[in-house]
């Protein structure tokens, strides 16, 4: 792990992100590109990446929305994309096209020296509710920012508004131990859920015009491939994940077992579709 930078209240999800949650992620890139393409298609259309933009990927994972807006901004411009987790920026490296120009970074956006004033966009897709300090960490990527400036990102709403992710956690915890209830500001998924909350957090950070747009979805949580890949997927990602980590084979497979039954209420042909929202958040630099 060779981090350029970090920000100690952050260590907890340095280690996350290079342990096995980042081999997961990396190793379902694909399907989890597909889960996600919806978002992704309407956060570009709310950012509006255009030709000759500099571009900020905070979070960008294994790469996916990296390479969608190098697409965007050529010829002229390009994205940095940082991010904590090696495996997955070792996967963003291996899809990156040559032709396009990408930087990818490892490294925490809280402490990162970005270029003064050189960006016309910060974006991110689920990549900015893990923050110790998020105040600290967006006025640092403010300052990367030129005036005039936009910010977009995606972000989830409150977790009973996210069955995809609750109901599998909900079937498992029906054979395993309940995780230690987390403060709802903690960083992790959910904590951007509350509205009042992210516009402090950006107003305090020095952003202006703040705007929240809740959005509702159907994710299709077995990527169109049927109710086996659909647990399999509760089961490698997300909360459920958490719960089911460390252990025994007889408790996953009992937890397996109820989380088959709540999805296949769900299920459609091959189809396995719950209700997500999520917030697009867009904002600009004074």
């Amino acid at each position: 792990m060779t981090l350029l930078a970090t920000d100690n209240r952050n260590a907890d999800q340095v280690a996350y992100w290079n342990g096995p949650a980042g081999e997961r992620w990396r190793a379902r890139q694909q399907d989890q590109d597909t889960l996600l393409a919806p978002v992704a298609d309407l956060l570009l259309q709310r950012a509006a990446p255009s030709a000759g933009e500099v571009v900020l990927d905070i979070g960008c994972g294994c790469g996916f929305t990296t390479i969608e807006l190098a697409r965007r901004v050529v010829p002229g411009g390009r994205v940095l994309g940082i991010d904590l987790s090696a495996p997955m920026l070792e996967r963003a490296r291996e899809r990156k096209p040559a032709d396009l120009p990408i930087e990818l970074i490892e490294t925490d956006a809280t402490a990162y020296a970005f270029e003064p004033g050189a960006a016309d966009l910060l974006f991110s897709r689920f990549g900015v509710m893990f923050f110790a300090e998020p105040q600290k960490s967006f006025a640092n990527m403010r300052r990367g920012l030129r005036r005039g400036a936009r910010l977009a990102f995606a972000c989830w709403r409150e977790p009973q508004r996210n069955p995809w992710l609750m109901l599998p956690l909900e079937e498992a915890y029906r054979h395993v131990p309940r995780l230690p209830p987390a403060n709802p500001e903690e960083p992790g998924p959910f904590a951007f859920a509350d509205e009042r909350r992210v516009r402090g957090i950006l107003q305090g950070a020095g952003f202006g015009q703040v705007s929240m747009e809740p959005v509702d979805l159907s994710l299709d949580i077995g990527v169109g491939r049927g109710i086996d890949a659909a647990v399999e997927a509760a089961m490698s990602v997300g909360p459920a994940s958490r719960a089911l980590e460390g252990q025994p084979p007889e408790l996953r497979a009992a937890a397996a077992a109820a989380i088959r039954a709540a999805l296949m209420r769900y299920q459609a042909g091959k189809v396995v579709a719950l209700p997500g929202a999520i917030w697009i958040v867009t904002a600009t630099n004074p």
